[in-house]
């Protein structure tokens, strides 16, 4: 299936299971808004708990807050982005569409990337078991020189945005002969930078309200918060406060589902370190969050890390876990060395000191940031992109499951009595009032029990259990595994430990050890 085509399925199926709606779409919806529906908002929940569950209660030396969405405006002109929280905005004359510039670049890159993947499938093809991937990227020379040439334009786009040399970004697109999608016109204008923050008030009259923002990113309240946590926790260097919560940005161009959207939510940890070790944590940090990644079980080749060309002005090491969406591989969480500049530029702007007294040196000094930073909205649509499946079965018939991760999935089980009658829903209700105080499971009886079946695989669900007549005698039911369809008769007694030895998150993290 085409990628295109795979990622509008991933769309409608999100809509037809309950999992993300249009916001607001009976007034024909928000662009880049929506709200996550029944089992969306289960699987948003479980993700953000399979990772705080990594996060804090995991170490010793992470703690969690949750800071407020609103912050005092200084705040935003300390952390810089009052003066410089833009992204490069460019119009195309013809359509009149906005585009952000770097994206369109990007947007061409991941075109050559594609070409790379088929050269990649053609070579598997004809080399079948034989075929050594590592070695066929690093020697074919088409390969090589599609290569080189994204990463002589990236280098291009980043030195130009460092540099904030706008006129050598558009140079670069015309000069790649970059056409609007729309329209497949090349007449574009000069290139703006565009401030995303949504701005807001706060007061009960107008001419009496403060100027607010609303958050563009949640780091900034574990910044201001450092010496409170530090303090009242005891807190001893090295150490990491933790954060999940909503952020607001006023993107360009907001597309790809919930990928990009203007309203987010980010889970970010910001570990505070002694000057001088940054690196040896940069590594450390970037080797548990790709475990924590592949603990989940989505593939390893589904993963890379791609190093920051461009960096920010306070950072001295950066880069993106990027993930293979539907649509090419993309950020899915960023991993940065912030240095000191945070807590030094609160200290200048609030004229509060924001320093660790350390007692093993006897000497006060401003830590240095080591930030991990994933958005919640852009994990959800990966596992959920990656989870659904189309499967040809033995009777030449397919079915579609989504099989994702059994510790994230919404429904763990679903309770499905063969026949509504003979005291069979009884007992299937039973078992649903038993198992619940455990689990999130549901109870089904409308349908054949084959309809049902499917149903509970397209909606993500890991275990069927169905009771029948024989359950009337034995005290047995049949459940049903959704990856293996396959079907075993166990005691009733014994379903809450065989969930359980599935959906246990001690079961998937052991898998980072």
């Amino acid at each position: 299936m085409a990628n295109e085509d795979q990622f509008k399925k991933v769309i409608s199926h999100a809509k037809e299971y309950g999992y993300v709606f249009q916001s607001s779409e009976i007034y024909d919806g928000l662009s880049a808004v929506y709200d996550y529906a029944q089992n969306g908002a289960e699987l948003k929940k479980n993700i953000r708990d399979y990772w705080w569950k990594a996060m804090v209660q995991m170490h010793d030396n992470i703690v969690g807050i949750d800071a407020s969405i609103f912050m005092h405006p200084t705040t935003w002109k300390a952390s810089g982005h009052v003066d410089a929280f833009n992204d490069p905005l460019i119009d195309n004359k013809d359509s009149k569409k906005r585009y952000r510039a770097d994206v369109l670049v990007e947007d061409y890159c991941a075109k050559i990337e594609s070409k790379i993947e088929k050269e990649i499938k053609k070579a598997q093809k004809r080399f079948g078991d034989a075929f050594n991937k590592d070695e066929f990227v690093s020697t074919n020379p088409r390969v090589l020189g599609y290569q080189e040439q994204i990463n002589t334009i990236l280098k291009r786009l980043g030195q130009s945005l460092e540099k904030e040399d706008l006129a050598d970004v558009r140079a670069l697109i015309e000069g790649l002969e970059i056409a609007c999608p729309l329209s497949g016109s090349r007449e574009w204008t000069e290139v703006k930078q565009f401030n995303l923050m949504f701005g807001t008030k706060l007061g009960a009259s107008a001419e009496h309200a403060m100027d607010l923002y609303l958050r563009p990113e949640t780091a900034q309240g574990i910044f201001v918060n450092f010496l409170n946590v530090q303090k009242t926790g005891r807190m001893k260097i090295p150490f990491g406060i933790a954060q999940t919560g909503k952020a607001f940005r006023n993107e360009i161009v907001a597309r790809q589902f919930i990928f990009r959207m203007r309203e987010f939510e980010q889970m970010e940890m910001q570990f505070f370190i002694k000057p001088g070790t940054q690196m040896d944590w940069f590594k450390h940090w970037k080797e548990e969050r790709m475990k924590w990644h592949l603990s989940l079980g989505m593939g390893e080749d589904n993963y890379r890390f791609h190093d920051h060309e461009k960096l920010a002005h306070y950072a001295d090491a950066a880069t993106d876990i990027e993930f293979k969406f539907p649509f090419g591989f993309k950020e899915l969480e960023g991993i940065h060395s912030r240095t000191d500049f945070d807590l030094k530029q609160h200290e200048e702007f609030s004229g509060k000191k924001l320093q660790y007294f350390d007692h093993e040196d006897n000497a006060s000094y401003t830590p240095y940031v080591l930030e991990t930073s994933i958005g919640l909205d852009r994990m959800f649509l990966a596992v959920f992109a990656n989870s659904l499946v189309e499967e040809e079965l033995d009777n030449n018939t397919t079915r579609t499951v989504l099989k994702l991760p059994a510790v994230l999935a919404p429904t763990k089980a679903a309770i499905l009595p063969l026949v509504k009658k003979d005291g069979l829903p009884e007992i299937a209700q039973q078992i649903v009032d038993d198992l619940k105080w455990d689990f999130n499971v549901t109870y089904d009886e409308k349908d054949a029990v084959g309809r049902r079946y499917r149903r509970q695989d397209a909606n993500g669900t890991p275990f069927c259990i169905t009771v029948d007549h024989d359950t009337l005698e034995d005290n047995t039911v049949t459940i049903r595994h959704r990856d293996t369809m396959e079907q075993k008769r166990v005691k009733i007694e014994d379903l809450r430990d065989i969930i359980k030895a599935e959906v246990d998150v001690k079961h998937w993290l052991k898998k980072m050890q």
